[in-house]
């Protein structure tokens, strides 16, 4: 078989198709938003966004609502009960985001257990990027460009939050309403990422590639376009081994970014480790 038969024929099934459309879009969202979350220092309450939407989705699913209604609500909820938590005891934020997101997650699996449904809800858990239908198509790429949209018109906001939220405040941005906006697009996002990789996983779609960007330049513009770009293509290389692996697609998919986070980790440019010991040492051996 040659090379060009194997990158064509997965894609004379629809299924595959949909499921190649499906994780670019939300590989693109997943890691533009995680350039903004890893600068802010938001790898944990990524997670526990991610997580804690889980029983607004089965909830909206149980009444007939979107499920980006659901996610939101209980996106929001989880900050308000993890604000709580910190500020009227003594247990830390890190603690108070451990605790919360677990408490909703697992109820979020209870609901699952117990709901009645002709669909089986553990994809929520654990996705099923490849039973994705086109009315789930329409949703995810509806959902995706309102995030992307609000996240490219206030990217100059959200970047200055980011850097220096004092000088945000100073010149009469609110960081708080900035905080809010991105807590509410994580939301967003999740539910556009859960069809594809599951609440398991997100958060790896959510951090993996902003983290890889962030190693490989120091300026956010460029993050910006390193991100979604190799979160792409670790999208598409993982789908389609997947597809000949026979494995689990959504984790094939955020393996394939772990393995170029390590790669990148050990031998980039930069910052690479194996790169940067290689340096000290030629600089180090004296010229003969």
């Amino acid at each position: 078989m040659s090379p060009l038969d194997l990158l064509l024929e997965p894609l004379t099934y629809d299924f595959m198709v949909r499921a190649l459309v499906t994780i670019v879009v939300a590989s693109v969202v997943c890691a533009v938003l995680s350039c903004w979350l890893v600068l802010i220092g938001w790898s944990l309450m990524g997670d526990a966004v991610s997580h804690a939407v889980l029983p607004g989705v089965v909830l909206a699913y149980v009444v007939g609502a979107p499920f980006a209604l659901g996610a939101v609500v209980f996106g929001v909820l989880a900050v308000v009960l993890i604000g709580f938590v910190r500020d009227t005891s003594r247990v830390k934020e890190d603690a108070a985001i451990g605790i919360v997101f677990t408490s909703l997650f697992a109820l979020g699996l209870v609901l699952v257990s117990v709901t009645p449904s002709q669909t089986d809800l553990n994809h929520i858990v654990f996705g099923n990027l490849l039973g994705v239908s086109g009315t789930d198509l329409v949703q995810i790429g509806g959902l995706g460009a309102v995030v992307l949209t609000v996240l490219l018109v206030r990217r100059r906001d959200l970047t200055l939050y980011a850097f220096d939220p004092m000088h945000a405040h100073a010149i009469g941005i609110s960081p708080r309403r900035l905080g809010a906006l991105l807590l509410g697009l994580l939301a967003l996002t999740a539910v556009v990422a859960l069809q594809a990789v599951g609440v398991v996983l997100v958060v790896a779609m959510l951090i993996v590639p902003g983290a890889t960007a962030y190693l490989l330049t120091d300026r956010f513009s460029r993050m910006l376009l390193i991100a979604p770009s190799l979160s792409a293509a670790c999208g598409v290389v993982g789908l389609y081994v997947s597809y000949y692996a026979d494995t689990a697609s959504g984790a094939t998919i955020v393996l394939t970014q772990g393995v170029v986070f390590a790669l990148v980790h050990l031998f980039g440019p930069q910052r690479g480790v194996v790169t940067t010991r290689l340096t000290r040492r030629r600089l180090r051996t004296p010229t003969p």
